[in-house]
């Protein structure tokens, strides 16, 4: 390597779109992720789990409409999304914690997905639905649930966002 060369630095608005374009698929790839293993696995998730979803359906068209605003020259639209979807991450985060120090028993989980809930009866008794528990991983690799891979993953992409949303022009 020439010792003159001068390293290449990114330029603030290639550094938005490639963490806007980083977003989007690493959190689609998660989200088809748990889904293959809801629908093809058969790994049926807890309430709890399902509300963890909600970042990612937020952040994929967000930060799809993020790349859109940066190659339409809009680079500060684009950092606004990227600053909410590095908040829903982090607040996703603190939820994939919970959850799994729900997991974990660190802590009591909510009531109605950890045991202490109402039977609902029908006429013909008691209503043939599964009770899919919040405080029982059904899963784990590693050492962590899928709960505490979301708090990991979650983290991550907060971070990628976060650093997106303040490159400046």
């Amino acid at each position: 390597m020439d010792a003159s060369a001068k390293p290449v630095i990114a330029k603030p608005r290639n550094v938005v779109l490639r963490a806007s374009a980083l977003v989007l698929v690493t959190a689609a790839a998660t989200i088809l992720t748990a889904l293959a293993f809801e629908h093809l696995g058969g790994y049926a998730p807890c309430p709890f789990c399902l509300e963890e979803r909600y970042a990612y359906y937020f952040a994929v068209p967000a930060s799809a409409a993020a790349i859109i605003f940066v190659r339409g020259e809009m680079t500060d639209v684009a950092r606004v999304l990227l600053l909410l979807i590095a908040l829903a991450f982090l607040a996703n985060m603190v939820a994939g914690t919970y959850h799994a120090g729900v997991e974990w028993k660190w802590w009591p989980g909510p009531g109605e997905c950890t045991g202490a809930f109402d039977l609902k009866w029908a006429e013909g008794g008691i209503v043939d639905t599964p009770v899919i528990r919040c405080d029982e991983a059904s899963w784990r690799f590693l050492g962590l649930s899928f709960a505490g891979w979301n708090a990991v993953v979650s983290a991550c992409l907060a971070a990628i966002a976060a650093y997106g949303a303040t490159k400046r022009r």
